[in-house]
């Protein structure tokens, strides 16, 4: 197993832990029997640690092939790694920023994060040449 075999499992877990501020907050309000209920997450820190949530599944699949194709093509592993490990610290700041309400710091992190995705995608394009 490589790193960034373990960062795969660092982006879903970062995904459902970033929906726990949510719940923490209104432990007397959440209704686990009814876990999605709209009502709950409607506005303030709820709101916005579901949006993080909500991204953390809209990136992970991008990610995850992005990785696995890398290592497939047998771009050097170090390289895979480290971008990897990137793009697990980027999202990290990104859920911190989208947890505390900084919409234009996030959106320029996320930006980032997308690139790490992207250059991950890519490498076997100049890696293999």
């Amino acid at each position: 197993m490589t790193i960034a075999d373990l960062c795969l499992l660092a982006a879903f877990i970062l995904t459902h832990v970033s929906v726990m501020p949510a719940k923490l907050d209104g432990r007397e309000d959440y209704d686990n029997a009814n876990p999605r209920n709209p009502g709950f997450y409607r506005q303030g820190l709820r709101a916005r640690a579901l949006g993080a949530h909500q991204n953390g599944f809209e990136i992970f699949p991008f990610f995850a092939v992005a990785v696995i194709l890398a290592e497939m093509r047998g771009v050097q592993q170090s390289l895979v790694d480290l971008q990897a490990i990137a793009f697990i610290l980027v999202r990290i700041v990104y859920v911190l920023l989208y947890l505390t309400n900084r919409p234009s710091a996030r959106s320029a992190v996320w930006a980032i994060g997308v690139f790490c995705g992207l250059l991950i995608f890519f490498s076997p394009v100049w890696a293999n040449r």
